[in-house]
């Protein structure tokens, strides 16, 4: 079985919109201190895998069709640095809607789990909110956060990209 490094978007791929949302590619300004992460995790043979709540959609503020635009700029730059993403699982449902697949429920994350035959167990999870911590430990893998974090809150945190990178290249095994 195969295994995978998932990713959250805004805050960890990207510069997050504090109180808005990326909704075109001019908005989006990739976070050069996740490409170490990315690049690495690629040359140790996990998979990349986006799992990404995008409530604008559902808001109305932004059609499907700027959220796919976003995520085609977002791999063209990820691409010129060899670290574009194997898969982008988006759920543009409304936080009161109890979806399955919004954050903190696992769906998203089951959904790459089953289609790309991943051991859960081999598998991270690395993103900015709890939310992210939940969803991970909700699917059997291990989760990583970056910000003011306890270890109660994830398997590991740091308080920006650079450290984390540090810290998943001893824990990312080849």
């Amino acid at each position: 079985m195969k295994r995978a490094l998932f990713l959250d978007r805004d805050g960890i791929i990207n510069k997050r919109i504090i109180g808005g949302y990326v909704r075109s590619p001019l908005e989006f300004e990739l976070l050069s201190d996740v490409l170490p992460i990315l690049v690495s995790a690629r040359q140790k043979g996990y998979l990349l895998i986006l799992i990404t709540n995008q409530q604008g959609v559902g808001k109305g503020l932004m059609t499907t069709s700027d959220l796919d635009a976003v995520h085609e700029a977002m791999q063209s730059l990820l691409d010129r640095h060899g670290a574009r993403l194997d898969a982008i699982y988006a759920c543009t449902d409304l936080a009161a809607s109890n979806s399955p697949r919004r954050k903190p429920a696992p769906g998203m994350l089951l959904e790459a789990i089953a289609e790309h035959n991943l051991d859960a167990e081999q598998c991270w999870f690395l993103g900015d909110s709890i939310t992210d911590a939940q969803a991970g430990k909700a699917a059997g893998v291990r989760t990583a956060l970056v910000g003011e974090f306890s270890t109660n809150d994830a398997d590991i945190s740091t308080p920006n990209l650079a450290q984390m990178q540090r810290t998943l290249s001893t824990v990312l095994r080849y």
